[in-house]
């Protein structure tokens, strides 16, 4: 029974895929309307899903495209006509994303009141956007990046730090190509789907200020460790000697409109509906799942528990669905990503468990500094492999479930709406 479980729970996954396709969001969104009000149109923006996005805005808009720049991850392209794809570094940015970003401020300070500037912004958007702020380096934005990644920050506090350190983030984008038309496509990888922290919301009004920026660094106890030109910056900041980033209500985003077009949501229903049909009775817990890894793991063993013991939430057959983005605290130098490391975690909860199967995947294809999307663990994970508590404390799931056969490779999806979880329980024999 296992053994069908794993492909169902594959299978399930899938379908979240296909729903989080974003070429087709783009085309419904952009495919009807009239453009012939603009002298010139420019294509900009970032994110893993950027090649599908810029393809789908080619398919639609053809020789309209005046000139166009997306930066995306390495390996995450696609051939075009109109629209140049600058491959970067992600998750810490690197100098080719910097390049890339310069070329795109420029080009938006470049739109003019008769034109129309189309942002396509999608997961790993702000670090694919790296435009650091004078005197802020690009090693000195890397070092507070992987400080904050480092001691478990969510990416709604990383983007808080980010946007203050940038040219071009929390609405500086939307600074730069005014009094431009400005029609911004999100494809959102956020719990919440706020539009000032998905890609750190280069079109939208930013929430955050200086003053949370410099509490992010308070709390994590990290302020002493920034290099000194953020840490001084943000104070600056914090006591007025900076301008803020523009907030809502400011002049720039007069005509300015950002409209989400994909979601986690969206793929966990799609999931859902794929679970039904395979004959689950399905429960969607929730789309906005955060925290650290490692117990959220043992929350969802826990409810595999309950299930099999009570019938509660869901009588088995069942499978429990849920998506949003949790964290990693790293204690150890192995390699993994927070869905692989999620799998391991709740495979010794769940040891010795029958017909009961645990998958977790990024919607993006790639799992944190790795080449694979998530993992799969069942009841019977540790009696292949019972070593599972030493590589979870090296956070070293990656080797632990490569000789297993065990790791979900789905190759770049040119997709990313945060992270899907599958939990199936098999009916009693």
């Amino acid at each position: 029974m296992t053994k069908v479980l794993r492909r169902q729970a594959l299978s399930i996954f899938k379908a979240a895929l296909a729903a989080a396709d974003p070429a087709a969001a783009v085309v419904r969104r952009l495919e009807g309307r009239d453009y012939s009000g603009f002298r010139h149109i420019y294509v900009v923006g970032a994110g893993k899903a950027g090649a599908s996005m810029s393809r789908a805005a080619e398919r639609v808009l053809g020789r309209r495209i005046t000139a166009g720049l997306v930066n995306v991850k390495d390996g995450h392209v696609a051939r075009l006509r109109r629209i140049e794809l600058n491959e970067c570094g992600h998750p810490v940015p690197d100098e080719r994303g910097v390049a890339g970003a310069a070329r795109i401020a420029r080009m938006a300070e470049s739109a003019g009141r008769d034109d129309l500037m189309l942002c396509l912004i999608s997961g790993g958007a702000s670090a694919l956007l790296p435009l650091p702020a004078e005197p802020v380096t690009l090693e000195e934005k890397q070092a507070v990046t992987r400080l904050l990644l480092a001691c478990g920050a969510n990416i709604h506090e990383i983007n808080a730090v980010r946007k203050h350190i940038s040219r071009i983030k929390g609405g500086q984008l939307a600074r730069l190509a005014h009094p431009a038309a400005v029609e911004a496509l999100l494809l959102s990888d956020v719990i919440g789907d706020d539009l000032d922290v998905i890609g750190s919301g280069p079109t939208a009004p930013d929430a955050s200020t200086f003053a949370a920026a410099a509490a992010i660094l308070d709390r994590y106890a990290i302020r002493d460790r920034v290099p000194a030109s953020i840490r001084d910056r943000i104070a600056a900041g914090f006591a007025g000697a900076i301008a803020e980033t523009p907030k809502p209500g400011d002049a720039v985003f007069r005509r300015v409109r950002n409209t989400i077009v994909g979601s986690n949501r969206l793929a966990l229903d799609a999931a859902a509906a794929r679970a039904r049909e395979l004959g689950f009775r399905t429960l969607v817990l929730s789309s906005t799942i955060e925290g650290e890894t490692r117990e959220i793991a043992r929350m969802h063993a826990a409810i595999a528990r309950e299930i099999a013991d009570s019938g509660q939430p869901v009588k088995p057959p069942a499978c429990i669905i849920t998506g949003g983005e949790t964290t990693v605290t790293i204690r150890g130098e192995g390699l993994g990503g927070r869905n692989q490391e999620f799998a391991l975690a709740a495979a010794i909860d769940l040891a010795g468990m029958q017909a009961t199967v645990v998958l977790s995947a990024g919607t993006d294809g790639t799992d944190g500094p790795t080449d694979a999307a998530g993992a799969i663990a069942d009841g019977d994970t540790l009696r292949r492999n019972p070593d599972a508590a030493r590589y979870l404390e090296a956070n070293d799931s990656y080797h632990y479930f490569h000789p297993l056969g065990d790791l979900v490779m789905t190759g770049p999806t040119n997709t990313n709406v945060a992270d899907v979880r599958i939990l199936l329980v098999g009916a009693r024999a």
